[in-house]
């Protein structure tokens, strides 16, 4: 089985308990701390998945490390490492973040703009397209990319919403090609 449908299947029995136990927002910031600690600390998936060390230890050191998270989130990473699947830990929080979000009518979106947009910006953008696609919030995520020149690019799933200079001009480099 593919390690993105394994992870899905654990983040959707995460969801399903945080949902029975009333814990799903809990989880949610719990799972982005953690996500934060397994992207910054590199070492901790070899670690884990080192066959010269045995489950005891590595339970002892996931309860050392992530004794102030939740027993839901230490006990999934015992289970993890355990089973030898703790790299997928990332995967399993993107999908339960997805999860959690599609709930609660959230979408993601990135946002590209050739100089850091001010919090007043991207709180008019992301009240403007939650309307467009009807859902509850937008997240956004700001980038900073000098190629867009001026204006702004935001994609959102597979949809890419091209409002720069650079995408106008080529609209109209398209429209004279056609006319000729």
């Amino acid at each position: 089985m593919s390690q993105a449908v394994v992870a899905k299947r654990y983040a959707e029995a995460l969801f399903q308990l945080g949902n029975e136990k009333g814990t799903t927002d809990q989880l949610a910031e719990e799972f982005q701390v953690l996500k934060t600690i397994f992207d910054e600390n590199t070492e901790i998936v070899p670690f884990l998945m080192h066959p010269g060390v045995n489950n005891e230890q590595k339970k002892q050191f996931i309860n050392n490390v992530f004794q102030s998270f939740s027993a839901d989130v230490v006990n999934m990473l015992h289970l993890l490492a355990e089973r030898h699947r703790i790299d997928i830990v990332p995967s399993i929080i993107d999908h339960f973040i997805r999860l959690v979000y599609d709930a609660k009518g959230i979408e993601e979106a990135t946002v590209y703009s050739v100089r850091e947009l001010s919090q007043t910006e991207k709180e008019r953008l992301e009240k403007t397209f939650a309307k467009r696609f009807g859902k509850q919030a937008i997240k956004l995520t700001s980038v900073v990319d000098p190629s867009v020149l001026g204006g702004i690019k935001l994609r959102i799933g597979n949809t890419i919403y091209d409002g720069s200079i650079q995408g106008k001009l080529k609209r109209i480099e398209r429209g004279i090609g056609a006319a000729n």
